[in-house]
């Protein structure tokens, strides 16, 4: 059975506390969840803020290929009339393919919260879903609270969701919202609403309060939902929503079900730990599937049976999910990984350049470093160790003051690098209203007369994550940096107890991709050319 994907990781798994993103950062999560294969990307409530509003804007030109961006919002205001709500035109001006909506099925709701009556709550729900459907868009209706509410009054709960399906809409997904419920009890439920309204398609949205989610979710397919709506790794207020890191696998490699491409799964370690990177979270080692713990091995006598027999202690093969096996006083072999992510971007590479790349991974990865969302510096590590790799330019010398001077309330910063460009050595300073602002300037300024390109690449992000706090002021620190060209998108770090330095090797390296980039497609460019000619 087709499974679809609803991934609302931009909405939904925003409200986590802790998690904040930009709309750099959504439009970079879109990209990945298109890329992997996901079926809708709620991208958020449009009329609720003014970063949701400008997320759409920008959606607009993200060019998908399979998803379909969705703009979340919630049925008309009670008394009103759907073609007046403001909630309901700011759904139609974000422009999006596919709209979701939710409306109350518990009668506590519509009458304690609403502050309305069980019919015109009804009215709502219809009137809502008539009005989008009437503007050409693909409706999805979650029921919020829909199992509390069955559990309340069956009967009222019943007629909530048939008013939407009466109104057209293309998917009911009933919703566990307070994650209260347990598999046998949404099992029941969803056989229920199956019955009621068996023309339209069903999904389901689970919390996990009581650590049921995803358990609740896969209970919610097996009694006919073909929609799942999650969160990648979880993310989600309170204790989180639907895991879909967890939910995928089990779905397709457990159940039989089809959810993405094969490929696309051996991906999904990848896309858990890029997300994670992202949204500035640090990954659980532990996590089912994509951990860097869930496929590795400690006691000796399961060490001496996987080596005989992989499967004696491992439910699952872990490349199938891009995962690996790790002995914990060795790691196993990983050539391929760079072999295929080299492809992917277009390099080819030999088992020499194969296992120096992969030496060199393991030797940054020991020491803080993540490739998962840094793929430029992946791409750098390949073009390094190729056969006739020339630097653009080579830094040699960096200082970096910050100083408060009398009479001036702000700290004073100030960059001066010397590096060589060919044979020319070329000294430049700069003033920045920050430390890594004034080294970015003072690069700038000593590249830019060599490599007038330069000048349209900008900084889109700068990420700062502390690797272990509890060295408190002399903690590791890893820095992700965001390099930007037009649509164009590339991602370098760097790792070191010193900020200015861990922030100086990422931005280097992403000004140097940029170079190396733009040489390649010089001699491409020069060479079809002379074909021509």
């Amino acid at each position: 059975m087709e499974i679809e994907l609803f991934d609302t990781t931009l909405r939904d798994g925003t409200q986590s506390e802790g998690l904040s993103l930009s709309v750099e950062d959504k439009l970079r999560i879109s990209r990945l969840l298109d890329s992997f294969g996901v079926h809708f990307i709620e991208g958020g409530w449009p009329a609720s803020n003014p970063k949701d509003s400008e997320f759409f804007r920008h959606a607009r030109k993200l060019h998908l290929k399979k998803a379909k961006m969705t703009a979340f919002g919630s049925t008309r205001k009670a008394g009103g009339r759907a073609e007046d709500d403001l909630n309901l035109r700011g759904l139609l001006e974000a422009e999006t393919p596919a709209v979701a909506i939710f409306g109350k099925s518990w009668i506590l709701h519509v009458t304690k919260v609403l502050g309305t009556t069980p019919e015109e709550n009804l009215n709502m729900i219809k009137d809502s879903v008539s009005f989008l459907k009437k503007h050409g868009k693909e409706v999805v209706y979650d029921a919020e609270h829909f199992f509390d509410g069955f559990r309340a009054d069956r009967a009222y709960a019943l007629k909530a969701v048939r008013a939407a399906a009466e109104a057209g809409a293309d998917w009911v997904a009933l919703c566990d919202t307070n994650g209260g419920s347990l598999p046998s009890w949404v099992t029941e439920v969803v056989n229920a609403v199956k019955a009621e309204i068996p023309g339209t398609r069903l999904g389901i949205h689970t919390h996990n309060d009581g650590e049921l989610a995803v358990a609740n979710a896969l209970a919610a397919v097996e009694a006919g939902c073909t929609q799942v709506q999650g969160t990648i790794n979880g993310y989600g207020e309170r204790c989180g929503n639907a895991n879909l890191v967890s939910v995928i696998p089990a779905l397709q490699l457990k159940m039989g079900h089809h959810c993405v491409s094969e490929e696309n799964l051996s991906r999904l370690t990848e896309l858990s730990r890029a997300v994670s990177e992202i949204a500035n979270m640090r990954p659980d080692p532990h996590a089912p599937y994509v951990g860097v713990s869930a496929f590795a091995h400690k006691g000796g006598v399961h060490v001496a049976a996987v080596e005989k027999v992989a499967q004696s202690y491992e439910h699952i093969s872990p490349e199938r999910v891009g995962n690996l096996r790790k002995v914990v006083v060795s790691e196993l072999s990983g050539r391929v990984n760079v072999r295929v992510r080299a492809q992917e971007i277009g390099l080819d590479v030999t088992g020499v350049v194969e296992a120096s790349v992969l030496a060199r991974i393991k030797d940054l990865e020991n020491r803080g470093y993540q490739f998962e969302a840094a793929e430029g510096t992946f791409e750098l590590l390949v073009r390094r160790n190729q056969q006739g790799y020339a630097a653009p330019f080579e830094l040699l010398d960096v200082v970096v003051i910050g100083e408060r001077r009398r009479g001036h309330g702000e700290m004073f910063s100030e960059a001066t690098v010397k590096l060589r460009v060919g044979a020319q050595v070329v000294h430049e300073v700069a003033e920045g209203q920050g430390p890594v602002h004034a080294l970015d300037r003072a690069l700038r300024k000593a590249l830019e007369p060599h490599y007038p390109t330069l000048r349209d690449v900008r900084l889109a992000d700068y990420k700062v994550r502390i690797l272990d706090p509890e060295s408190a002021t002399g903690a590791k620190t890893r820095v992700l940096l965001e390099g930007a060209l037009g649509e164009e998108r590339w991602n370098t770090i760097g790792v070191s107890s010193n900020i200015i330095e861990a922030s100086c090797e990422a931005l280097v390296d992403s000004l140097e991709l940029h170079l190396l980039r733009a040489r390649e497609d010089k001699g491409a460019a020069v060479a079809a050319a002379e074909a021509v000619s």
